[in-house]
């Protein structure tokens, strides 16, 4: 053999070797790459439009890309574009005090004039921000100076900068992304000032997030992330398994990619950690109490389910004990939702004997009970992308067939699930709280919201007393007054049973053991990707 012939083997080897080495490395890093310091998640959906002032987009990825005035900190709040603000004395007027030195992504200066054009914008498209009570109450966003505006209200609205740092609408796009001088039309690009940058997106595969090396709270440690479409389940397991990705956590839409016993899966094999967050928020059945000649219109029917429902169960054989069960509709770390309440606990004997009461009776060789002729059967929806859904959802309907109520379980799409919410078209669906950041306001101020909880309120006897309640507590500038007027409000709700809660839902991430800096924010949307860093 020729010394050029052994020379080149033996580097044929050594690059053999080399390469080997860094495909073990990779899969022992649970995928990360060190080098390129790169994060690659699983998600069950694409990113979609990230146009900030809508809705289609991915709270996650609008999350890194955009900011706010401010931001809600377990401190409360605290400055974020915003270096500091003042509020007149009756409550009307804010001034922001805005950051230096601030560029959106294409290089355009963030200032009062850019703050202007964003809140402008988004209040033009007002329709589309019902849901967000501060959209009725903005009355002008005026310039002072190059880094001073003023937000002026048409009256004292007490959630003002909570809604303000929510992940949108109120963040701000580099004016030259306008398309006309709006947004509502879509937008020409999506340049906020937010530590990443979109750098490329593949629509249903795959999409690019680079660091901002410029970023004013300076460059992030991980320059790369990519958001990776993969369907949840079996799918993002065994592309964790294989380091094809090496995150994965709680969506926006509350739907875990993996399941608990997958998850624990991958911690034991040494590669992964998993982290979970304090409660965010409280997993639920929604009741449709509009629905008049319909069982589920009656309070009785709505109470039975309620107690007919073993969450000790839920909790244990479905979440192995990650969330815990609820008995009330906000979470205790929740602001004003220390309130006494009756207490239901699982009884279905007592379930039995309350829709006996009611007028709904059973005879030998019937499974479902009838009153005047009516059978007490109705559908539960719930999310088809959810790895927990569909079980809870089929222990559920088996409890209930117990009690002689007939349940018809229907998975949908997320959106599906989300159009029959706004509309009425269902008599049960599973939902969620809008989570620690947003409530109790957010949540509360949607059950008198058409695109929200109208339907399930609307039928109630106390309505519009509820409504008069929920207008009063967003503007009482008095605090005793605003703790009596939650009190009410969620007692009213409460005993009307059309919140029926299940869980204590948290975001959970799945990370390689490596990943350092893992911690959460205030709201179940979004992941300070910011902060995380390799070893």
């Amino acid at each position: 053999m020729t010394r050029r012939l052994i020379a080149f083997l033996s580097a044929f080897m050594a690059l053999v070797v080399l390469l080997s080495g860094c495909t073990i490395d990779r899969a022992e890093n649970g995928g990360a790459d060190a080098g390129t310091k790169e994060l690659v998640y699983a998600t069950a959906k694409d990113i979609n439009d990230m146009n900030p002032h809508l809705y289609a987009g991915s709270m996650p990825a609008q999350g890194i890309v955009y900011e706010s005035l401010v931001e809600n900190t377990d401190q409360g709040i605290k400055p974020l574009l915003a270096e500091s603000w003042d509020i007149s004395k009756d409550g009307k007027v804010y001034t922001f005090h805005l950051r230096s030195n601030v560029r959106f992504h294409d290089g355009e200066p963030f200032n009062a004039e850019a703050v202007k054009r964003n809140i402008d914008a988004v209040q033009r498209n007002a329709s589309k921000h019902s849901w967000i009570k501060l959209s009725s109450k903005i009355a002008s966003c005026d310039v002072v100076d190059h880094q001073t505006v003023r937000l002026v209200l048409t009256e004292a609205y007490d959630p003002a900068l909570l809604e303000l740092s929510m992940t949108r609408p109120y963040v701000f796009l580099s004016p030259k992304s306008f398309i006309n001088g709006e947004t509502k039309d879509g937008v020409a690009g999506y340049h906020g000032t937010g530590p990443y940058k979109l750098a490329e997106h593949k629509v249903d595969r795959h999409a690019v997030f680079e660091a901002n090396e410029s970023y004013w709270g300076g460059a992030p440690s991980i320059k790369k992330i990519t958001a990776k479409v993969l369907p949840a389940g079996e799918t993002t397991f065994l592309a964790l398994s294989k380091g094809e990705v090496n995150f994965v956590f709680t969506d926006d839409r509350g739907t875990d990619s993996l399941d608990v016993e997958a998850m624990n899966k991958l911690a034991q094999s040494g590669k992964y950690q998993i982290v979970r967050s304090a409660a965010m928020n409280t997993k639920m059945i929604v009741a449709n109490s509009s629905k008049r000649n319909h069982p589920v219109h009656e309070t009785a029917v709505r109470e039975a389910i309620w107690l007919a429902i073993d969450r000790e169960a839920i909790s244990k054989q479905i979440f192995h004990g990650t969330e815990a069960a609820a008995h009330e509709l906000f979470s205790s770390n929740v602001n004003y939702a220390d309130v006494a309440l009756k207490q239901r606990s699982y009884n279905p004997e007592l379930a039995a004997k309350m829709l006996g009461e009611a007028g709904w009776t059973i005879s030998s060789g019937q499974t479902a009970r009838t009153k005047n002729g009516t059978p007490l059967t109705m559908k539960l929806y719930y999310d088809a992308q959810s790895s927990s859904q569909k079980t809870e959802a089929e222990l559920i309907q088996a409890s209930l067939k117990k009690i002689g109520i007939g349940l018809e379980i229907i998975g949908e799409e997320s959106t599906s699930i989300a159009s029959r919410r706004s509309t009425g078209g269902y008599d049960l669906l599973f939902n969620q709280t809008w989570g620690l950041a947003y409530d109790p306001q957010s949540t509360i101020a949607a059950f008198a919201t058409k695109s929200s909880y109208y339907y399930t309120t609307a039928g109630i006897a106390k309505a519009e007393e509820l409504y008069k309640k929920i207008d009063q507590v967003m503007t009482t500038m008095d605090e005793k007054t605003r703790k009596s007027l939650y009190a009410d409000i969620l007692s009213i709700v409460h005993d009307e049973a059309v919140f029926i809660p299940l869980t204590n839902g948290s975001v959970t991430v799945v990370a390689p053991k490596t990943l350092r800096g893992l911690s959460f924010k205030q709201t179940q949307f979004e992941l300070p990707f910011e902060r995380m860093r390799f070893e």
